[in-house]
């Protein structure tokens, strides 16, 4: 009898596609996002030379920084729908580009006003960036495989924040060389930097697979195949689509959990600097040095809270945990003394926050494609900049108040808001999943299957 058994070289072929897209890949996708991390937090760095140099108050700091995510927040989503439309090759250099050559626009700020106009046109031009990094994640590799390339590409953010703040740290004691404040030389190189990884973006990101011309015919085929989220509502338009896109309960209720999230971990990123100065730590190489203390918390948590993912095949439990976790930690906080105390208490509060995204966006793709997932990864992200808005702002008004309790106030509460939200979000995840389980079955009916 002649019997047919699954073939093991599809397996095999997917295996080895897909370690020749990690290696071409991930790289230029790490460093364009490390840039952007480090173009868009170093200013944490510049806060007491703006102050000094330029006039520029701790609240007015705080919108400053924030403002960048206002702007960056929405046209998050338009952005994302050009860049399904003209490829991620394109958009993403021309991301890179612009965000670069604003950055390097730092250097002229001379007041207020100016700070508030750069930062509020850098976040425009970076509009769109990190979902549609997700949203290749979504093109090339299996939902098995995403958490843990979500997990590289947040490796960046680790590197960004160990080696932003010493890069930034020695570029600023280059103050007073050819005439420029430390902090103008800063922003000029990183700027420049971004601009040379535009080009590199251009020459080594195919926008798919088919495109890719280190990849062969079946290689190309197998990845495009596995890529496909087929239980996903599949989409080719947003007209009659918009709640499908925007409004299912479970990505409203991941958006507000992710805020949560935001308004905690941008806060302590852009007052992070200035925290260590307060605590007597002298020089700006030393300042980023210290700073960049957190990086190594939050390298440690993209690694072990994806693998703890793993090892429970349960994404909501962790995540509640996590989540759990983080808000003891914001009270321990609140209720420390001592400089060292204070800086290990925000180093592990970095490992979660940080270490938790990537189980927000395989949460995310796992039931998101084409379109949809263009569209719905980008609002979820809209909502999270949001909260990289409200966290440096209240902030700064509680800082400019003199009242150092109540930033802690503002950490704790969203922290709070978290654990809160991530019973809903679990309850709004299985109705979906019931949802899809019926797209699916009605799909198999119809003759449409595949595999991922």
């Amino acid at each position: 009898m002649n019997q047919q058994r699954p073939v093991p070289d599809d397996d095999v072929l997917h295996a080895t596609a897909s370690r020749k897209a990690a290696l071409h890949l991930l790289p230029i996708l790490c460093f364009v996002y490390f840039m952007a991390f480090v173009d868009r937090t170093n200013v944490g760095l510049a806060k007491t030379s703006l102050e000094a140099d330029v006039g520029i108050s701790a609240a007015a700091y705080g919108v400053g920084a924030g403002i960048f995510f206002l702007s960056y927040a929405f046209l998050e989503v338009p952005s994302n729908l050009v860049m399904h439309r003209v490829g991620p090759r394109r958009w993403i250099t021309r991301i890179a580009v612009t965000w670069g050559a604003l950055c390097a626009c730092m250097m002229f700020v001379q007041d207020e006003f100016s700070f508030y106009a750069v930062r509020f046109l850098l976040g425009a031009a970076e509009a769109g960036l990190y979902p549609a990094l997700m949203y290749v994640i979504t093109l090339w590799f299996s939902q098995k495989q995403r958490v843990t390339m979500v997990g590289i590409i947040y490796l960046a953010v680790c590197a960004g924040l160990a080696l932003g703040g010493p890069l930034g740290g020695a570029l600023m004691e280059l103050h007073g060389a050819g005439g420029l404040f430390g902090w103008q030389w800063m922003f000029v190189v990183e700027g420049a930097i971004t601009i040379v990884t535009a080009f590199f973006v251009w020459r080594m990101v195919p926008d798919r697979p088919a495109d890719a011309p280190w990849l062969t015919e079946r290689e190309a085929r197998v990845l495009t195949d596995r890529a496909v989220v087929r239980t996903a509502p599949a989409h080719s338009t947003l007209k009659g689509n918009v709640k499908v896109a925007f409004g299912r309960p479970f990505i409203l209720t991941l958006s507000a959990v992710y805020f949560a999230n935001q308004v905690n971990s941008v806060a302590i990123q852009y007052n992070f600097p200035s925290i260590v100065e307060s605590l007597d730590v002298n020089g700006s190489f030393l300042i980023g040095l210290v700073s960049g203390s957190v990086g190594i918390g939050a390298f440690v948590g993209v690694l072990v809270i994806p693998w703890l993912q793993r090892r429970a095949r349960n994404e909501m439990r962790v995540l509640m945990l996590v989540t759990v976790a983080t808000a003891l930690v914001a009270i321990a906080y609140a209720f420390s003394s001592g400089a060292v105390l204070r800086i290990l208490l925000i180093d592990v509060a970095m490992l979660l926050l940080i270490g938790i995204l990537p189980l927000y966006w395989s949460v995310a793709m796992a039931r998101m494609s084409g379109l949809m997932a263009a569209a719905g990864l980008a609002f979820i992200n809209m909502v999270g900049l949001l909260g990289g808005f409200v966290g440096p702002y209240l902030y700064g008004v509680a800082e400019s108040a003199g009242s150092e309790s109540a930033g802690y106030a503002v950490l704790v509460g969203a922290s709070v808001l978290g654990v809160l939200l991530v019973p809903l979000l679990w309850r709004t995840v299985r109705a979906e999943d019931r949802r899809s389980g019926q797209l699916s079955e009605v799909r198999s009916l119809s003759g449409v299957e595949g595999r991922e």
